[in-house]
């Protein structure tokens, strides 16, 4: 039988079209740990470079921007939002009340990072990715676990302040908020738990848990004297601030959760790990074993940096981390 010389139906064709294209964004929106390993070759060892240089310089820079990590990937996922300044005409998220707080050198790591790395490959790495890869780097330059970070992510193109509301946990709030914040992003009670042993380094400034000290009993009484010394002209300097933990600050380990039992937690939410009994086997876990706190925050931390991605074309790649293109 002689072939056909009849023209392909447009149906037929129109298949063949949605096939191909639905492949190209397939294999756009697919995350891989060596995702820049052909488009930017020089990916890894210009953010070593870049975070071992600002960290040596400004010790502080790593829990800030574990801390930035969280106010970028909670609320909205984890898509560089929180990095946008505010214009004229929007009040960015890093503009909400709760975010004000944020450091400084974190922000500034990000830029120095997307900087260098847009010398040299222009328009191919997001500040998203360029967060999240930085942020484990510093947990384990402070003794923390390692955790695969897969990379392909996009930049949001939307910050708005108002999203904010509601959407990261408070020092003030009650266990059940905080859980019920969790949860309805995918997390279990215990990865929630393993998530706040972030606490283990860092600081917290006075006003965050002042007018907590007088009226909450699970202060050990030394503790919260010596916490009302250090925060007493906090009302003239908002910037005085306490250690998380107060033990072991600049290094990750699980001292955080040793801490809570002896009253030494800083924050009422640390309190509220404590003393609610969904929390506190967990706690009690944490501070006996530190290998499972490690395996467990690597573990989550693997799956909040995946949490709410733009992929395809759902984002950009910024060329500014503080701008929309």
């Amino acid at each position: 039988m002689a072939p056909s010389s009849q023209p392909p139906s447009p149906a037929s064709l129109l298949v063949v079209a949605l096939l191909l294209l639905s492949f190209a964004l397939l294999s756009e929106s697919r995350l891989s740990l060596d995702y820049y390993s052909k488009s930017c070759p020089s990916f890894n060892k210009i953010m070593q470079d870049t975070i071992t240089n600002k960290q040596i310089a400004s010790p502080t820079t790593a829990a800030g921007t574990l801390r930035l990590f969280f106010h970028d990937c909670l609320p909205n996922g984890c898509d560089g939002s929180v990095l946008i300044s505010s214009t004229a005409f929007n009040k960015a998220e890093r503009d909400a009340d709760i975010n004000l707080s944020l450091p400084g050198d974190a922000f500034d790591l990000i830029i120095r990072a997307k900087t260098a790395l847009e010398l040299t490959c222009p328009n191919t790495v997001s500040c998203a990715d360029i967060l999240a890869v930085a942020t484990r780097d510093l947990v384990t330059m402070l003794g923390g676990p390692f955790y695969n970070v897969y990379l392909g992510r996009k930049d949001s193109r939307v910050s708005q302040a108002s999203s904010i509301e509601g959407n990261l946990p408070k020092p003030i709030m009650g266990m059940s908020q905080i859980i019920d914040l969790f949860s309805s992003r995918g997390f279990s009670i215990q990865e929630m738990v393993a998530l706040s042993g972030a606490h283990t380094v860092g600081f917290s400034h006075c006003k965050e848990f002042s007018s907590n000290i007088g009226n909450d009993t699970h202060y050990n009484p030394r503790f919260a004297q010596a916490l009302k010394q250090a925060c007493a002209d906090y009302p003239k300097n908002p910037t005085l601030s306490v250690f998380n933990d107060i033990m072991t600050p600049n290094k990750f380990d699980n001292l955080y959760f040793q801490n809570l039992p002896k009253g030494l937690g800083l924050l009422k939410s640390d309190h509220g790990l404590y003393n609610d009994p969904r929390t506190k086997p967990f706690v009690e876990l944490y501070a006996r074993d530190q290998n499972k706190f490690f395996q467990d925050f690597a573990k989550a931390m693997q799956k909040l940096s995946v949490y709410g991605i733009k992929t395809g074309r759902k984002g950009e790649i910024r060329r500014r981390c503080d701008a929309v293109n």
